[in-house]
């Protein structure tokens, strides 16, 4: 049997609500600056202000070529886009760019919401005396949409964008798995790698959950919430969490085959050492146990042939809900003991599909600068979550070994590890 291939990771790219690009993003890391903000998002509506991480200065122009593409990029492509193209030059691909056929592109993606000004009109033209006619819809549509509004909208068009752009015509795969599709795509990729069908992969995720229909639909902010501040509207692992705060992100890397790397003459970042996803069905409504988050973490451990002394920090989902911050909690106490634990979410909130990347991201500035960030704005422990919280300043560390977590409600765990190159 060949020995495993060593996944390294070469680039990387970001657009985040604490800053746009790997500069930005670490100083905000270092500086303990985070990206909640209240958000103008319901002119003239009697509703509160929603708060959630916003991507905010940020050009699509400045990255989407050509121009004209822009015209079928919604909000989630163009982060997606341009985080991808960040990271293949922050890992010098266009100097050296890798056989177009052995470049390919795995990202994770939500479900994408469009813009209602777009809809406004044809929602109009179905009504009758003040009501919705669905019947009407059909020849509506057709007749005033964009006749490429679609592409605007479909989970697959990130993928598509980046492949085309940088010419990659590899394995090109988009997975729709909630929370947990960022850290899917990096372990799927790192298969890919290890059974030589690619000798490069751009590989991230995005997701933008800060529009007024995602946010009703899915009850992430409620009105009873009206009182909340930026400061302690997302809360992981604190007595006082009261529930999710959406935001928006995207982060892509490079990974690529040790060998492969060095012999274009580029510099590893972090290797990618192992990983482990598994499953806990819901039955007979009873609420999640943390079983697939515990099987995950065993699992990644064995994968990764280290044991648990070996982890430096946990990069934990930290969702910032009663629950889920406690089975999360319980989990890494059983199986990694007294480990120091971070929340990136307390920077950025809740990016969904986005989420394992620009999570990953914080762990891969952890083990370049050896400061594990705090997770902010936490003050009062529960005694249900036992895990040692990074608090009030980042940790000084000197272990090279990091696992990063996210979990969803309907019971998918995953753990990727980590490792200094």
């Amino acid at each position: 049997m060949a020995p495993q291939r060593e996944i390294v990771i070469t680039g990387m790219g970001v657009v985040s609500p604490i800053g746009i690009g790997r500069t930005a993003f670490a100083e905000a890391l270092r500086a303990g600056r985070g990206g909640i903000r209240r958000l103008d998002l319901f002119e003239n509506a009697d509703l509160p202000a929603p708060i959630g991480g916003e991507v905010v200065d940020f050009d699509a122009k400045l990255y989407v070529r050509p121009r004209k593409s822009l015209k079928v990029m919604s909000r989630d492509i163009q982060f997606g886009f341009a985080a991808a193209d960040m990271a293949c030059i922050d890992a010098g691909l266009r100097d050296h760019p890798p056989d177009p056929e052995r470049l390919g592109v795995l990202f994770g993606a939500d479900l994408m919401t469009c813009e209602l000004p777009e809809v406004a009109a044809t929602y109009r033209g179905c009504l009758v005396d003040g009501q919705f006619r669905f019947d009407r819809w059909g020849p509506a549509a057709m007749a005033d949409l964009f006749p490429l509004w679609m592409l605007k909208y479909l989970p697959n068009m990130p993928a598509c964008h980046i492949g085309i752009a940088q010419d990659a015509r590899g394995p090109n795969n988009t997975l729709t798995l909630g929370d947990v599709s960022s850290l899917s795509a990096i372990a799927e990729a790192t298969r890919v790698l290890e059974r030589g069908q690619a000798d490069a992969l751009i590989v991230g995720g995005v997701s933008s959950r800060l529009h007024p229909a995602v946010l009703i639909y899915t009850r992430v902010y409620d009105a009873d919430r009206r009182g909340e501040t930026p400061a302690d509207a997302c809360l992981p692992f604190d007595a006082r969490r009261r529930g999710k705060t959406p935001g928006e992100g995207a982060a892509a890397f490079i990974l690529e085959p040790r060998e492969h790397a060095t012999a274009r003459g580029a510099t590893a970042l972090a290797r990618v050492l192992g990983y482990a996803a598994a499953f806990e069905p819901a039955e007979n409504g009873r609420p999640m146990q943390g079983t697939a988050i515990r099987r995950a973490i065993l699992a990644a451990l064995q994968d990764a042939d280290i044991a648990a002394g070996d982890v430096g920090h946990v990069n934990a989902n930290g969702a910032g809900t009663p629950l889920d911050d406690r089975i999360e909690a319980q989990a890494i106490r059983d199986t990694l003991g007294d480990v120091p634990v971070t929340a990136p979410k307390s920077f950025f909130g809740n990016l969904r599909a986005g989420a394992g990347a620009v999570e990953l991201a914080v762990s891969l500035f952890a083990l370049q600068s050896g400061l594990v960030p705090p997770v902010l704005n936490y003050e009062r422990p529960d005694a249900q979550c036992p895990v040692n919280v990074v608090r009030d300043r980042p940790l000084e560390t000197g272990k090279q070994i990091a696992m990063v977590l996210n979990h969803t409600r309907y019971g998918q765990a995953i753990a990727v590890v980590l490792a200094g190159a």
